[in-house]
């Protein structure tokens, strides 16, 4: 198993990766995915993927910005393994990749949101040195536009 990791830029890349991206948002249309990928890439979003020959295994965004409290951070966001190759260390590839970008980027911490019931996750996280720190707060003020 040959495993080659890239970042993705361009939305074209990113909406070829569309397949994977339904792994985590099941009811997830091309047609949103294309919409929203044009308001988020002018705002520092980034992809990057995991590659075992020509098949997208691991796909998460990311995310830099800053704040007052915590100076420039990086973000990932909807971090997905394939269903039929976990366990076999993409997870882990792919979070050393943020490290080492976090680090090259200045970043002063690395943030990530996981649903309070995706116990799988929260051990990876915790695996990789991730804590939680606080709560994430929402109000959602319009159902059907979630994903």
């Amino acid at each position: 198993m040959e495993l080659h990791l890239i970042e993705l830029t361009t939305k074209e890349e990113m909406l070829a990766q569309y397949d994977v991206m339904l792994h985590l948002y099941t009811n997830f249309t091309y047609e949103k995915y294309d919409a929203y990928l044009t308001d988020m890439i002018p705002h520092n979003y980034k992809q990057i993927a995991v590659f075992e020959r020509d098949v997208c295994v691991g796909l998460s965004g990311l995310w830099s910005g800053t704040k007052l409290w915590s100076g420039k951070y990086l973000e990932i966001d909807n971090f997905i393994v394939h269903p039929d190759h976990r366990k076999k260390g993409i997870g882990k590839m792919m979070t050393d990749y943020v490290d080492a970008k976090a680090k090259e980027l200045g970043c002063t911490m690395i943030v990530l949101d996981a649903f309070t019931g995706n116990f799988n996750a929260h051990r990876f996280y915790y695996n990789q040195g991730y804590a939680p720190k606080g709560f994430h707060f929402l109000k959602i003020i319009n159902e059907d536009g979630l994903s």
